[in-house]
Protein backbone atom coordinates (compact mmCIF):
# COMPACT_ATOMS: atom_id res chain seq x y z
CA UNK A 1 0.00 0.00 0.00
CA UNK A 2 3.47 2.29 0.60
CA UNK A 3 4.77 1.59 -2.76
CA UNK A 4 1.48 2.42 -4.71
CA UNK A 5 1.07 5.62 -2.43
CA UNK A 6 4.41 6.48 -2.96
CA UNK A 7 3.64 5.97 -7.21
CA UNK A 8 0.75 8.28 -7.09
CA UNK A 9 2.12 11.23 -5.62
CA UNK A 10 5.07 10.90 -7.56
CA UNK A 11 2.45 10.88 -10.77
CA UNK A 12 0.60 13.62 -9.15
CA UNK A 13 3.29 15.94 -8.90
CA UNK A 14 5.30 15.00 -12.17
CA UNK A 15 1.37 16.28 -13.13
CA UNK A 16 1.27 19.22 -11.18
CA UNK A 17 4.71 20.74 -13.17
CA UNK A 18 2.32 21.31 -16.82
CA UNK A 19 0.80 24.36 -14.04
CA UNK A 20 3.48 25.62 -12.57
CA UNK A 21 6.91 27.11 -13.57
CA UNK A 22 9.13 25.54 -11.96
CA UNK A 23 12.08 22.42 -12.89
CA UNK A 24 11.27 18.92 -13.02
CA UNK A 25 13.56 17.21 -10.59
CA UNK A 26 13.71 14.07 -9.13
CA UNK A 27 10.46 12.24 -7.13
CA UNK A 28 10.09 13.57 -3.50
CA UNK A 29 9.93 10.65 -1.19
CA UNK A 30 6.78 9.57 0.26
CA UNK A 31 7.19 9.78 4.10
CA UNK A 32 8.26 14.07 3.65
CA UNK A 33 4.80 14.46 2.10
CA UNK A 34 2.07 15.46 4.47
CA UNK A 35 -1.72 15.03 3.65
CA UNK A 36 -1.96 18.70 2.70
CA UNK A 37 0.90 18.09 0.23
CA UNK A 38 -1.37 15.03 -1.48
CA UNK A 39 -4.68 17.39 -1.34
CA UNK A 40 -2.40 19.87 -2.92
CA UNK A 41 -0.69 17.70 -5.20
CA UNK A 42 -4.15 16.42 -6.29
CA UNK A 43 -6.24 19.81 -7.06
CA UNK A 44 -2.58 20.67 -9.20
CA UNK A 45 -3.37 17.30 -11.61
CA UNK A 46 -6.93 18.38 -12.37
CA UNK A 47 -5.59 21.47 -12.90
CA UNK A 48 -3.42 19.92 -15.89
CA UNK A 49 -6.27 17.63 -16.58
CA UNK A 50 -8.27 20.28 -17.61
CA UNK A 51 -5.36 22.13 -19.19
CA UNK A 52 -5.11 19.31 -21.71
CA UNK A 53 -8.79 19.18 -22.21
CA UNK A 54 -8.31 22.66 -23.61
CA UNK A 55 -5.31 22.07 -25.55
CA UNK A 56 -7.93 19.49 -27.13
CA UNK A 57 -10.37 21.76 -27.35
CA UNK A 58 -8.00 24.23 -29.53
CA UNK A 59 -7.03 21.29 -31.89
CA UNK A 60 -10.47 20.85 -32.51
CA UNK A 61 -12.16 24.08 -32.50
CA UNK A 62 -9.91 26.91 -33.22
CA UNK A 63 -8.28 27.99 -36.48
CA UNK A 64 -4.78 28.60 -35.41
CA UNK A 65 -5.00 24.84 -33.15
CA UNK A 66 -6.41 23.07 -36.59
CA UNK A 67 -3.49 24.61 -38.76
CA UNK A 68 -0.96 23.69 -36.01
CA UNK A 69 -2.49 20.42 -35.98
CA UNK A 70 -2.56 20.48 -40.34
CA UNK A 71 1.39 21.21 -40.33
CA UNK A 72 1.99 18.44 -37.68
CA UNK A 73 0.48 15.73 -39.62
CA UNK A 74 1.69 17.29 -42.95
CA UNK A 75 5.57 17.08 -40.47
CA UNK A 76 5.04 13.33 -39.66
CA UNK A 77 3.40 11.87 -42.80
CA UNK A 78 4.86 14.61 -45.57
CA UNK A 79 3.17 15.57 -48.58
CA UNK A 80 2.61 14.83 -52.04
CA UNK A 81 2.64 17.77 -53.99
CA UNK A 82 1.63 15.03 -57.45
CA UNK A 83 -0.96 17.93 -58.93
CA UNK A 84 -2.89 14.84 -60.63
CA UNK A 85 -3.81 13.75 -57.25
CA UNK A 86 -4.40 17.01 -55.94
CA UNK A 87 -6.82 17.87 -58.09
CA UNK A 88 -8.70 14.89 -57.91
CA UNK A 89 -9.15 14.87 -53.88
CA UNK A 90 -9.84 18.89 -54.22
CA UNK A 91 -12.67 17.54 -56.83
CA UNK A 92 -13.93 14.62 -54.27
CA UNK A 93 -13.74 17.42 -51.79
CA UNK A 94 -15.92 19.96 -53.38
CA UNK A 95 -18.37 17.13 -54.06
CA UNK A 96 -18.78 15.52 -50.48
CA UNK A 97 -18.96 18.83 -49.05
CA UNK A 98 -21.78 19.87 -51.16
CA UNK A 99 -23.69 16.27 -50.46
CA UNK A 100 -22.40 16.92 -46.74
CA UNK A 101 -24.21 19.72 -46.42
CA UNK A 102 -26.98 17.88 -47.69
CA UNK A 103 -27.26 16.05 -44.69
CA UNK A 104 -25.63 18.37 -41.83
CA UNK A 105 -25.23 21.63 -42.78
CA UNK A 106 -22.75 22.02 -39.59
CA UNK A 107 -19.80 21.58 -42.04
CA UNK A 108 -19.99 25.11 -43.75
CA UNK A 109 -19.21 26.37 -40.04
CA UNK A 110 -15.51 23.74 -40.07
CA UNK A 111 -14.23 23.12 -43.54
CA UNK A 112 -11.99 20.39 -43.37
CA UNK A 113 -8.02 21.29 -43.95
CA UNK A 114 -7.00 18.21 -46.08
CA UNK A 115 -3.53 16.72 -48.22
CA UNK A 116 -2.29 14.55 -50.07
CA UNK A 117 0.08 12.67 -47.81
CA UNK A 118 3.21 10.65 -49.12
CA UNK A 119 2.73 7.33 -47.06
CA UNK A 120 2.11 4.42 -49.55
CA UNK A 121 -0.35 2.81 -47.33
CA UNK A 122 -4.12 2.46 -48.17
CA UNK A 123 -5.21 4.58 -45.59
CA UNK A 124 -7.13 7.77 -45.08
CA UNK A 125 -7.94 9.19 -41.64
CA UNK A 126 -9.61 12.66 -40.40
CA UNK A 127 -8.43 13.81 -36.76
CA UNK A 128 -9.47 16.59 -34.69
CA UNK A 129 -10.75 19.50 -35.98
CA UNK A 130 -11.53 18.41 -39.20
CA UNK A 131 -8.24 17.65 -40.30
CA UNK A 132 -7.52 15.22 -42.53
CA UNK A 133 -5.15 13.27 -44.85
CA UNK A 134 -5.90 10.73 -48.03
CA UNK A 135 -2.43 9.24 -48.81
CA UNK A 136 -1.02 7.70 -51.69
CA UNK A 137 -1.81 4.32 -51.36
CA UNK A 138 -5.20 5.11 -51.26
CA UNK A 139 -5.15 6.38 -55.07
CA UNK A 140 -2.18 3.33 -55.82
CA UNK A 141 -4.95 0.99 -54.51
CA UNK A 142 -8.19 2.11 -55.41
CA UNK A 143 -9.01 2.63 -59.39
CA UNK A 144 -11.45 4.91 -59.06
CA UNK A 145 -12.80 8.02 -57.41
CA UNK A 146 -16.04 6.27 -56.60
CA UNK A 147 -14.11 4.30 -54.33
CA UNK A 148 -11.79 7.14 -52.79
CA UNK A 149 -15.08 9.24 -51.82
CA UNK A 150 -16.81 6.47 -50.21
CA UNK A 151 -13.48 6.16 -47.80
CA UNK A 152 -13.28 10.14 -47.54
CA UNK A 153 -17.37 9.99 -47.06
CA UNK A 154 -16.44 7.04 -44.48
CA UNK A 155 -13.58 9.90 -42.41
CA UNK A 156 -16.02 13.10 -42.75
CA UNK A 157 -18.61 10.79 -41.16
CA UNK A 158 -15.98 10.87 -38.29
CA UNK A 159 -15.45 14.63 -38.46
CA UNK A 160 -18.99 15.28 -38.33
CA UNK A 161 -19.68 13.40 -35.16
CA UNK A 162 -16.81 14.54 -34.37
CA UNK A 163 -15.51 10.89 -33.09
CA UNK A 164 -11.96 11.63 -32.37
CA UNK A 165 -12.80 13.82 -29.54
CA UNK A 166 -15.42 11.89 -28.04
CA UNK A 167 -13.86 8.43 -28.70
CA UNK A 168 -10.41 9.24 -27.15
CA UNK A 169 -10.16 12.20 -25.27
CA UNK A 170 -9.47 9.73 -21.84
CA UNK A 171 -6.97 7.87 -23.87
CA UNK A 172 -5.28 11.23 -25.54
CA UNK A 173 -5.58 12.79 -22.02
CA UNK A 174 -4.19 10.00 -20.32
CA UNK A 175 -1.17 9.78 -23.01
CA UNK A 176 -0.24 13.28 -22.47
CA UNK A 177 -0.59 13.38 -18.78
CA UNK A 178 2.13 10.61 -19.07
CA UNK A 179 4.10 13.10 -20.90
CA UNK A 180 4.11 15.92 -18.62
CA UNK A 181 7.19 14.99 -17.21
CA UNK A 182 8.71 15.81 -20.56
CA UNK A 183 7.72 19.26 -20.78
CA UNK A 184 8.75 19.84 -16.41
CA UNK A 185 12.66 18.97 -17.70
CA UNK A 186 12.03 21.21 -20.79
CA UNK A 187 11.65 19.14 -23.37
CA UNK A 188 8.80 20.31 -24.89
CA UNK A 189 5.42 22.28 -24.90
CA UNK A 190 1.81 20.85 -24.23
CA UNK A 191 0.55 21.52 -27.53
CA UNK A 192 3.73 19.63 -29.12
CA UNK A 193 2.73 16.50 -26.06
CA UNK A 194 -0.81 16.82 -27.19
CA UNK A 195 -0.30 17.03 -30.73
CA UNK A 196 2.03 14.06 -30.53
CA UNK A 197 -1.03 11.55 -28.89
CA UNK A 198 -3.63 12.93 -31.35
CA UNK A 199 -1.43 12.32 -34.25
CA UNK A 200 -1.05 8.31 -32.43
CA UNK A 201 -4.96 8.50 -32.14
CA UNK A 202 -6.43 9.78 -35.14
CA UNK A 203 -6.51 6.28 -36.95
CA UNK A 204 -8.84 4.83 -34.08
CA UNK A 205 -12.51 6.43 -33.51
CA UNK A 206 -13.07 4.75 -29.99
CA UNK A 207 -15.58 1.94 -31.05
CA UNK A 208 -17.31 -0.36 -33.48
CA UNK A 209 -20.36 1.68 -33.20
CA UNK A 210 -18.73 4.91 -34.29
CA UNK A 211 -17.21 2.97 -37.53
CA UNK A 212 -20.58 2.27 -38.35
CA UNK A 213 -22.27 5.11 -38.04
CA UNK A 214 -19.09 6.34 -40.37
CA UNK A 215 -20.31 3.71 -42.32
CA UNK A 216 -23.52 4.64 -42.74
CA UNK A 217 -23.00 8.48 -42.75
CA UNK A 218 -20.86 7.86 -46.03
CA UNK A 219 -23.95 6.29 -47.43
CA UNK A 220 -26.09 8.70 -46.99
CA UNK A 221 -23.45 11.37 -48.38
CA UNK A 222 -22.74 9.06 -51.25
CA UNK A 223 -26.14 8.94 -51.79
CA UNK A 224 -26.40 13.06 -52.57
CA UNK A 225 -23.20 13.05 -55.12
CA UNK A 226 -23.62 11.22 -58.62
CA UNK A 227 -20.48 8.86 -57.31
CA UNK A 228 -21.57 5.16 -57.69
CA UNK A 229 -23.26 4.28 -54.63
CA UNK A 230 -22.43 0.74 -55.05
CA UNK A 231 -19.02 2.07 -54.39
CA UNK A 232 -19.44 1.52 -50.57
CA UNK A 233 -19.93 -2.13 -50.78
CA UNK A 234 -17.04 -2.48 -53.29
CA UNK A 235 -14.39 -0.69 -51.88
CA UNK A 236 -14.98 -3.11 -48.75
CA UNK A 237 -14.73 -6.01 -50.65
CA UNK A 238 -11.59 -4.38 -53.01
CA UNK A 239 -10.20 -4.85 -48.98
CA UNK A 240 -11.21 -8.03 -48.45
CA UNK A 241 -9.95 -9.20 -51.50
CA UNK A 242 -6.35 -7.43 -50.57
CA UNK A 243 -6.25 -8.23 -46.94
CA UNK A 244 -9.06 -10.70 -46.15
CA UNK A 245 -12.40 -10.09 -44.54
CA UNK A 246 -11.91 -11.22 -41.10
CA UNK A 247 -8.45 -10.85 -40.42
CA UNK A 248 -7.98 -7.21 -38.88
CA UNK A 249 -4.12 -7.65 -37.94
CA UNK A 250 -2.90 -7.80 -41.70
CA UNK A 251 -4.01 -4.13 -42.49
CA UNK A 252 -2.45 -0.93 -41.53
CA UNK A 253 -5.48 1.43 -42.76
CA UNK A 254 -7.67 3.43 -40.93
CA UNK A 255 -10.22 0.98 -42.81
CA UNK A 256 -9.60 -1.95 -40.80
CA UNK A 257 -7.86 -1.35 -37.59
CA UNK A 258 -8.99 -3.42 -34.41
CA UNK A 259 -11.37 -1.31 -33.44
CA UNK A 260 -13.47 -1.67 -36.67
CA UNK A 261 -16.06 -4.46 -37.42
CA UNK A 262 -14.29 -7.23 -39.80
CA UNK A 263 -14.73 -5.50 -43.44
CA UNK A 264 -16.77 -8.59 -44.95
CA UNK A 265 -19.48 -7.35 -42.25
CA UNK A 266 -19.53 -4.05 -43.31
CA UNK A 267 -19.55 -4.98 -47.11
CA UNK A 268 -22.50 -6.44 -46.37
CA UNK A 269 -24.15 -3.96 -44.65
CA UNK A 270 -23.78 -1.77 -47.99
CA UNK A 271 -25.16 -4.80 -49.90
CA UNK A 272 -27.84 -4.89 -48.33
CA UNK A 273 -28.54 -1.07 -48.13
CA UNK A 274 -28.40 -1.74 -52.25
CA UNK A 275 -30.99 -4.06 -52.32
CA UNK A 276 -33.14 -2.14 -49.97
CA UNK A 277 -32.63 0.98 -52.48
CA UNK A 278 -33.31 -0.92 -54.90
CA UNK A 279 -36.76 -1.62 -53.94
CA UNK A 280 -35.44 -5.35 -53.13
CA UNK A 281 -35.10 -5.72 -56.90
CA UNK A 282 -31.97 -6.29 -57.05
CA UNK A 283 -28.75 -8.02 -55.27
CA UNK A 284 -25.11 -9.18 -55.40
CA UNK A 285 -23.33 -11.67 -53.70
CA UNK A 286 -19.76 -13.74 -55.07
CA UNK A 287 -20.22 -11.59 -58.60
CA UNK A 288 -23.22 -12.73 -59.17
CA UNK A 289 -26.30 -10.03 -60.28
CA UNK A 290 -29.41 -10.98 -59.14
CA UNK A 291 -33.00 -9.45 -60.40
CA UNK A 292 -36.16 -10.33 -59.10
CA UNK A 293 -35.02 -13.45 -57.92
CA UNK A 294 -33.23 -14.51 -61.46
CA UNK A 295 -29.27 -14.52 -62.51
CA UNK A 296 -28.76 -11.69 -64.43
CA UNK A 297 -25.51 -12.43 -64.92
CA UNK A 298 -21.90 -12.93 -62.89
CA UNK A 299 -20.04 -10.51 -63.76
CA UNK A 300 -16.12 -10.70 -65.04
CA UNK A 301 -12.81 -9.63 -63.43
CA UNK A 302 -10.85 -7.12 -64.78
CA UNK A 303 -7.31 -5.79 -64.32
CA UNK A 304 -7.94 -3.62 -61.76
CA UNK A 305 -11.01 -5.27 -60.31
CA UNK A 306 -12.46 -8.88 -59.00
CA UNK A 307 -15.22 -10.01 -60.44
CA UNK A 308 -17.07 -9.08 -56.95
CA UNK A 309 -15.73 -5.80 -56.77
CA UNK A 310 -17.05 -4.66 -60.23
CA UNK A 311 -20.32 -6.07 -59.04
CA UNK A 312 -21.47 -3.83 -56.46
CA UNK A 313 -20.58 -0.89 -59.34
CA UNK A 314 -23.26 -2.66 -61.81
CA UNK A 315 -25.28 -3.38 -58.71
CA UNK A 316 -25.38 0.62 -57.93
CA UNK A 317 -26.50 1.44 -61.23
CA UNK A 318 -29.14 -0.75 -60.84
CA UNK A 319 -30.15 0.29 -57.35
CA UNK A 320 -30.89 3.65 -58.79
CA UNK A 321 -32.38 2.67 -61.97
CA UNK A 322 -35.52 1.09 -59.70
CA UNK A 323 -35.18 3.69 -57.09
CA UNK A 324 -35.74 6.56 -59.52
CA UNK A 325 -38.37 4.53 -61.64
CA UNK A 326 -35.89 4.00 -64.76
CA UNK A 327 -36.67 0.28 -64.79
CA UNK A 328 -40.08 0.98 -66.52
CA UNK A 329 -37.74 1.54 -69.36
CA UNK A 330 -36.85 -0.87 -71.99
CA UNK A 331 -33.25 -1.65 -71.61
CA UNK A 332 -31.24 -0.17 -74.95
CA UNK A 333 -27.42 -0.53 -75.84
CA UNK A 334 -26.11 2.75 -76.40
CA UNK A 335 -22.18 3.56 -77.29
CA UNK A 336 -21.28 -0.03 -75.93
CA UNK A 337 -23.16 0.17 -72.67
CA UNK A 338 -26.62 -0.71 -71.37
CA UNK A 339 -28.87 1.59 -70.31
CA UNK A 340 -32.26 1.74 -68.93
CA UNK A 341 -33.43 5.23 -69.59
CA UNK A 342 -30.47 7.54 -69.31
CA UNK A 343 -29.44 5.54 -66.10
CA UNK A 344 -25.88 3.78 -67.27
CA UNK A 345 -26.12 0.09 -65.83
CA UNK A 346 -23.17 -1.68 -67.21
CA UNK A 347 -20.35 -1.42 -69.73
CA UNK A 348 -18.90 -4.74 -70.50
CA UNK A 349 -15.38 -5.69 -70.02
CA UNK A 350 -13.53 -8.47 -71.88
CA UNK A 351 -14.81 -11.67 -70.22
CA UNK A 352 -18.60 -10.49 -69.69
CA UNK A 353 -21.67 -12.07 -71.66
CA UNK A 354 -22.20 -10.84 -74.99
CA UNK A 355 -24.01 -7.00 -74.81
CA UNK A 356 -27.17 -7.87 -76.21
CA UNK A 357 -27.66 -11.51 -74.51
CA UNK A 358 -27.44 -9.26 -71.86
CA UNK A 359 -29.85 -6.58 -72.50
CA UNK A 360 -32.45 -9.23 -73.58
CA UNK A 361 -31.89 -11.06 -70.50
CA UNK A 362 -32.41 -7.75 -68.43
CA UNK A 363 -35.60 -6.76 -70.35
CA UNK A 364 -36.73 -10.38 -70.13
CA UNK A 365 -36.44 -10.15 -65.81
CA UNK A 366 -36.50 -7.04 -64.98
Amino acid sequence: MFKTLSKKITAGITAAAIGLSITFTAPVPAEAISWGDVISVTISAAAARQQVKKQIANFNNTESGRLNLLSQFQKEYGVNEDPTLNARLDRIMSNLTVAVGKVDPSIYEKPYKYFVSADKTLNAACSLGHVMMVNTGAFDYLSTDDEIAAIVGHEMGHGQKDHVAKGNEKNITKAALAQLGVIAAGGGTLANVVGSVVLNNSVAHGSKKHETEADNLAWEYILNTDYNIGACAAVMQRLSDLYGGKAQNKIAAVLAPSDHPNTDSRRDNYAKKLYEYSGKHASAKDGVITINGKKFTTVAKTTNMSSAERSFFVLGNLAKAYHNGKNKSKATVRNGSIYLDDQLIMSPASGDEDIYILVDRLNEIK
